[in-house]
């Protein structure tokens, strides 16, 4: 998706707000929306344009199933009940299709893995089930992989349009009087004193909330709060030639070993596998092999850049959310924001309140240990 693009509000950086939020990607934009839906003299401030980082580089696919991780599966069951009721609060259509969500297993190891997860995640409302490998196929027909053993199926996902997530709760914000205020990277925090200083002005608030994705770990430690992320990471996702005519529509797949995540996209397939690393070139021939040996009929297809961009990361791929009064933090959401953010914007919002977030929150603390 392309960033979008937003004029500052009339009259520059207002002074004075209640809470001030950091970062105006889909994590920011979230929080800026229920903390204004509630009440709550928000200003929002983005170093560049709305949704130009984390936001801008994602496969548009929303889900609620994150293997090995049912805090993260929690926050997508919440966050996909949300999207789901979109058009009407905030008030955006995001034409949900859905696509389902198939994870395919090549190791005995990893079957068994599943079915030690299976009831946290079904504790967290994931539905999710073990299917046979000739049940996969059915499911993908471009699976060729012999190697295939078994697969996770869960048929909560979604291809949707993140612009339009962007653009719905920005608008929404506004209408409820928050002002988002774009082009103004933060320069310094002081919480202490409730204060942001920006390129265009400063801003006094009570609460000041780090939403910046891959530039939170900076941003916090100039408040003198440590949140254990993990160095940025570069998202690339690779696309193919039109594909042949005829080829299926085929669930979101994810091959478990190798992380290779494919989907047909306006009659492409979009494709990620990990993070590219020092050598581009190494890591874009792997995608290849994985891909043809995965999928043959798809062998020697030419791979071409369809998006980057500069995510954060925790160590544990669980984002951390929480903080203090004078200063909240949600971050590290290492790819699962777009499918975290309606909860995450839910979670900031009851704690400024001092409301029941609905979630163990010592399980996203910044003080947690993995």
């Amino acid at each position: 998706m392309s960033a979008v693009h937003t004029t500052e509000a009339a009259g520059g950086t207002p002074k004075t707000a209640e809470v001030a939020v950091i970062g105006g990607g889909v994590i920011g934009l979230s929080i800026a929306f229920h903390l204004a839906e509630a009440g709550v003299r928000t200003v929002l401030l983005e170093r560049d344009a709305l949704g130009s980082g984390a936001s801008r580089a994602t496969a548009d696919v929303v889900r609620s199933y994150f293997a090995g991780n049912p805090i993260s599966s929690a926050l997508a069951v919440r966050s996909l009940a949300a999207y789901h009721d979109f058009p009407e609060r905030p008030g955006t259509a995001l034409h949900l299709r859905h696509v389902g969500y198939l994870v395919l297993f090549t190791e005995p190891g990893q079957i068994e893995e599943f079915e030690r997860d299976l009831p946290a995640q079904r504790a967290a409302g994931v539905q999710v089930e073990l299917i046979g490998a000739d049940d996969a196929r059915e499911l993908n027909p471009l699976i060729g992989d012999p190697d295939v053993l078994a697969a996770a199926w869960s048929p909560d996902a979604y291809v949707c349009d993140t612009s339009a997530i962007v653009s719905g709760y920005a608008q929404a914000a506004r209408r409820a009087g928050a002002v988002l205020l774009t082009n103004s990277p933060v320069t310094r925090v002081d919480p202490r004193a409730g204060r942001v200083r920006t390129s265009a002005g400063t801003v006094t608030a009570e609460t000041i909330v780090c939403a910046a994705g891959a530039w939170s770990a900076p941003i916090a430690a100039g408040a003198g709060v440590d949140i254990p992320l993990t160095a940025p990471i570069t998202q690339v996702l690779l696309t193919t030639d039109p594909l042949p005519p005829g080829t299926p529509d085929i669930p979101v797949t994810l091959h478990a070993a190798s992380g290779l995540l494919v989907r047909v996209r306006d009659g492409r397939l979009l494709i990620g596998m990990g993070y590219p690393g020092p050598d581009r070139d190494e890591w874009q021939a792997a995608v290849a092999a994985r891909l043809a040996a995965t999928y043959p009929s798809l062998a020697g297809a030419r791979l071409h850049t369809a998006v980057t961009g500069l995510r954060d990361a925790s160590p544990d791929k669980t984002a951390f959310i929480g903080g203090s009064r004078s200063f909240m933090y949600a971050a590290g959401f290492s790819g699962h924001g777009l499918c975290n953010a309606p909860a995450a914007g839910e979670v900031i919002r009851d704690l400024y309140l001092g409301k029941d977030p609905g979630i163990d929150m010592t399980t996203l603390a910044s003080t947690r240990r993995g």
